[in-house]
């Protein structure tokens, strides 16, 4: 499924690589992102599936990464044996909160 992603986004983060057995559980729960803050879900190996409130659940792979939206809801669950990173973003002209 292709997903939208903001072509003017400039990354500015990333996190630590996770992979199944280090997965923080906070992530495995509802958490969202601060205003004007997009997320990339990128894996390297296996596959996640990535819940949003109201949407269908979407699987992530290498091949097809997954948008994170500001203030939205989201969560995760390894499929199996996995290993990924979540790069951050903000739009130049939305950066209000340095």
């Amino acid at each position: 499924m292709p997903d939208i992603f903001p072509p003017n986004a400039v990354k500015y983060s990333e996190s630590p690589v996770f992979t199944q057995d280090t997965l923080p559980d906070a992530l495995r729960r509802d958490h969202q992102t601060k205003a004007s803050v997009w997320g990339r879900i990128m894996v390297h190996e296996g596959s996640l599936l990535y819940l949003r409130k109201g949407k269908p659940a979407q699987t992530v792979t290498a091949a097809e990464p997954a948008t994170i939206w500001p203030e939205e809801p989201h969560s995760v669950t390894p499929q199996g044996i996995v290993s990924f990173r979540v790069e951050f973003y903000r739009i130049p002209d939305q950066e209000t909160d340095r």
